[in-house]
């Protein structure tokens, strides 16, 4: 196999999810929608009940509206890798995953490039989502827009990793709405898209500690210092970990021979 077969391989899954994506409408709707809300909606109430947040960056008091924004971009990432390893399930169900599978390209390869083409319709998602955020006078740097493009990846590649790795031990279709659910919503509310961790301390230690260590926050935080131009090493380090960790135990589980597909039988 050349390089040829691998960059034809690779653009024609992208491509493949970019058209499924382009054609459900809904999708990309209700993708914003839940963002919106909580920007339009529940910040208000959240002012009011917290007033002014710190914001690391600049370690100065903003409006809470600029405070959740990285938090929401990070939001339409993770449900949207939830969403396309939930294409993976009805895939493997309809058989067209076992047809990708016994492509002569390596299996690592194949999931690597499933993960790029959700990374990349949710980099769409977050971008549309921020367009949306400045006309509501969130102020974010101009060039913020460009410093997050890369965290959005690295984030993006992360979170559609734990996605990934969810749908190799799922069999049915059915049975993976409560799996997400389960693990959409604690990683999204035990983490500090919405509070500062030193407000999430004054509530709780334990809530606190779960908080510092959760992948989505490490991702969330990374987002937020990226959008105002600033670097921030420990969470980059803690997100790209994950990434890796995530990969290869998702590699394991779609391989047939030594993973869960064992006890499944198979693609």
């Amino acid at each position: 196999m050349t390089i040829v077969h691998y960059w034809r391989a690779m653009w024609g899954i992208i491509g493949r999810e970019l058209w499924r994506f382009v054609t459900q409408r809904e999708r990309f709707i209700s993708a914003l929608v839940r963002p919106l809300v909580w920007l339009f909606v529940f910040a208000a109430g959240f002012r009011a009940a917290l007033g002014l947040a710190i914001i690391p960056p600049y370690e100065t008091y903003i409006l809470y509206e600029v405070y959740i924004t990285p938090g929401l971009c990070g939001m339409i990432q993770l449900f949207n890798g939830m969403q396309s390893s939930l294409s993976m399930v009805y895939d493997r169900e309809m058989g067209s995953m076992r047809i990708l599978m016994v492509c002569p390209l390596p299996r690592w390869f194949l999931l690597f490039s499933k993960l790029l083409a959700g990374t990349g319709v949710s980099i769409l998602q977050v971008y549309v989502f921020l367009a949306i955020a400045r006309a509501y006078d969130v102020d974010i740097p101009w060039l913020g827009y460009l410093w997050a493009l890369p965290v959005l990846v690295l984030s993006g590649l992360m979170l559609g990793a734990l996605g990934l790795l969810l749908s190799s031990f799922i069999k049915q279709l059915e049975n993976f709405a409560g799996v997400m659910n389960f693990v959409i919503f604690p990683m999204f509310f035990m983490s500090t898209a919405l509070y500062p961790l030193w407000k999430l301390k004054e509530s709780s230690v334990l809530l606190h500690n779960l908080a510092a260590y959760n992948p989505f926050s490490q991702a969330v935080e990374l987002i937020r210092f990226a959008l105002y131009g600033q670097f921030n090493q420990s969470a980059l380090i803690y997100t790209l970990v994950a990434f890796l960790v995530f990969m290869a135990v998702a590699i394991v589980g779609y391989n047939p021979s030594k993973g869960m597909m064992v006890r499944k039988g198979g693609l």
